[in-house]
């Protein structure tokens, strides 16, 4: 007998509720946000990229750092084992946080253009707002935490 909508609701807010795995997530968006930042300031003052493209760049690389650690570390417990399963995480994981990135963006872009934020400044607020749309999004569809 297949699960209702309403079960399947409390099982993976139940999930999100975990304390240990939202500390070790936010650890890991630290390391993340660090290599955001390094890259994204580093391509902006000394490349003619501009803010978009300049950010695009350093989303790639931030998360491709993010998901390992995360697949190491924080959802260790989590998901199926194999390089299939771990190619559907990793491309879930890209898909998925894309939300958290176009939170992201659209914070940056405002933040910069419409109140003369400094970008530094206005990336790390951003990046702060797209964190729980990407906590949200990760747990559930990447690591699929309500299913173990």
């Amino acid at each position: 007998m297949s699960k209702s909508v309403t079960e399947i609701l409390r099982m993976r807010l139940a999930a999100l509720r975990s304390r240990a795995l939202f500390v070790q997530f936010a650890g890991v968006g630290l390391v993340g946000t660090a290599v955001d930042s390094a890259v994204f300031y580093g391509l902006v003052s000394q490349t003619a990229l501009g803010l978009v493209a300049s950010k695009a760049v350093a989303w790639t690389l931030a998360i491709g750092a993010i998901f390992a650690i995360n697949e190491w570390w924080t959802f260790a417990a989590y998901g199926k084992t194999g390089s299939r399963a771990f190619l559907r995480r990793l491309l879930t994981s890209y898909l998925v946080r894309s939300a958290g990135f176009l939170v992201t963006l659209a914070v940056l872009a405002v933040l910069v253009r419409w109140f003369d934020v400094w970008f530094v400044i206005a990336n790390l607020i951003g990046i702060g707002v797209g964190f729980f749309v990407n906590y949200i999004c990760e747990s559930i569809y990447t690591w699929r935490v309500h299913q173990n």
